[in-house]
């Protein structure tokens, strides 16, 4: 698994390149964001590791550039631990987050959920597909589509939805959700709602009518597809 590593602290990149080597990782690293950007254009990886504090182009804007061309998860690494800026980052689509400092064992593990997570929809059949009201999410390119118009959903938005579509009109609590899309079992209810949120955007973006997700306070959420009684895998 080939793993890019953008961070300005040198000796940390030497430390987490050490560490994740000997787990068997392929790893490549970049010192800045310009540097980053350069990488990514002559080979692509599994999975990045991305410092929000980075010199000439700062990781929020990294992070908006990948996203504009690909959907390569991304785990956000953070001395900074303020709600804001994490939710900037979500917001542009990381995938997930962890604030330094780190155990290298936390680590690795959130690397392996992040891609057991973007494999969710790889492994699955060639060309199937899973109605959610009128539009229709693909299982295996992770995308959303309706009337001619597709939307390509990050991994972790794709597992979110995948869950909510094909338990349609029950409602599933917030420590399920976690669990079934992080891979722990946390009331991450912060975390979970701006995934929701950015869902929500997608659907409106699409124009997709008469789909609703729903959070019921203190419990979880629920999708409900007006326009269909229940969604149907093709």
């Amino acid at each position: 698994m080939k793993v890019l590593v953008i961070d300005n602290d040198v000796d940390l990149l030497d430390v987490i390149s050490y560490a994740l080597r000997r787990e068997g990782f392929n790893v490549q690293i970049a010192a800045d964001g310009q540097q980053a950007i350069q990488r990514l254009k002559s080979s692509k990886p599994d999975i990045i590791l991305l410092d929000i504090r980075l010199p000439k182009t700062n990781g929020l804007e990294v992070l908006k550039r990948i996203r504009e061309r690909d959907d390569i998860p991304v785990i956000v690494l953070t001395a900074l631990n303020d709600e804001e800026t994490i939710l900037q980052a979500f917001n542009l689509g990381a995938d997930d987050f962890i604030t330094k400092p780190f155990s290298f064992r936390q680590l690795t593990a959130r690397i392996r959920a992040v891609m057991r997570r973007a494999g969710a929809g790889q492994s699955a059949d060639p060309g199937r597909t899973l109605r959610v009201g009128e539009a229709t999410l693909d299982l295996d390119s992770h995308e959303l589509s309706v009337g001619g118009r597709t939307l390509r959903l990050t991994p972790t938005e794709f597992k979110l939805l995948h869950i909510l579509a094909v338990n349609e009109d029950r409602v599933i609590g917030v420590s399920r959700l976690v669990e079934y899309v992080w891979g722990y079992n946390e009331d991450d209810s912060g975390l979970l709602r701006t995934h929701i949120s950015h869902i929500r955007a997608k659907l409106q973006q699409l124009g997709v009518k008469g789909v609703e997700i729903m959070g019921i306070p203190g419990v979880g959420y629920r999708l409900r597809c007006l326009n269909n009684k229940a969604p149907k895998e093709a």
